[in-house]
């Protein structure tokens, strides 16, 4: 399928129940379907002869906290021989566990443990499912949007104690004085320098 108009009628026509909506924009197709569809859609599009998306290019997930259906979890495709790519995306709330596409794309692994980690999602029959950037200790999911921003703890490595060893974060405040002048205009200790 050379066009997307044709592309996005024939996925309507082969997953009629499947699909929620559908729509093209800037040359992509999205694609809205509940959760528990996920691998019958996403097994359809790698395999079907018309469709060829053999590539899986990403996993993330967007955090609505106000809404009860919490995180919209997406995933982009690709097809290298028609030069196509699809975006496939539903709403969960925050508890509900994710089918693992690691069965369908073994590369998924690693994008499921990256929104795992970052968002708390919790995908079902990973292979391994542990964080894979932040350190063990850590507590939260960083792209949630309510994470502190400042953190709780600081991670370094003491000389003294030969480890990696954890601290409340703790904002010095004595190097903290901004000037909101202009930087092209030059700020008031630089012209007070300047003038003695």
């Amino acid at each position: 399928m050379k066009n997307h108009e044709d592309l996005e009628k024939f996925i309507n026509s082969e997953l009629t129940s499947k699909i929620n909506n559908s729509f093209i924009k800037h040359e992509t197709i999205y694609i809205n379907i509940d959760h528990d569809r996920l691998l019958d859609v996403i097994s359809f599009l790698k395999t079907s002869k018309e469709t060829k998306f053999r590539q899986l290019i990403e996993i993330t997930a967007v955090d609505y906290p106000e809404n009860e259906n919490r995180f919209k979890v997406v995933y982009l495709l690709l097809s290298h021989e028609y030069n196509q790519r699809i975006i496939i995306d539903y709403l969960i709330k925050e508890n509900e566990v994710i089918s693992s596409l690691t069965s369908i794309f073994p590369a998924a692994n690693w994008m499921e443990r990256e929104v795992f980690d970052m968002y708390g999602l919790n995908f079902k029959n990973h292979p391994d499912l542990r964080r894979i950037l932040t350190d063990y200790g850590f507590e939260g999911h960083p792209l949630r949007k309510d994470f502190p921003l400042t953190g709780h703890n600081e991670v370094r490595y003491s000389e003294e104690q030969k480890k990696v060893i954890y601290e409340p974060v703790k904002l010095e405040q004595n190097y903290r004085n901004f000037d909101y002048e202009s930087p092209w205009e030059g700020t008031k200790y630089i012209k007070e320098i300047k003038k003695s």
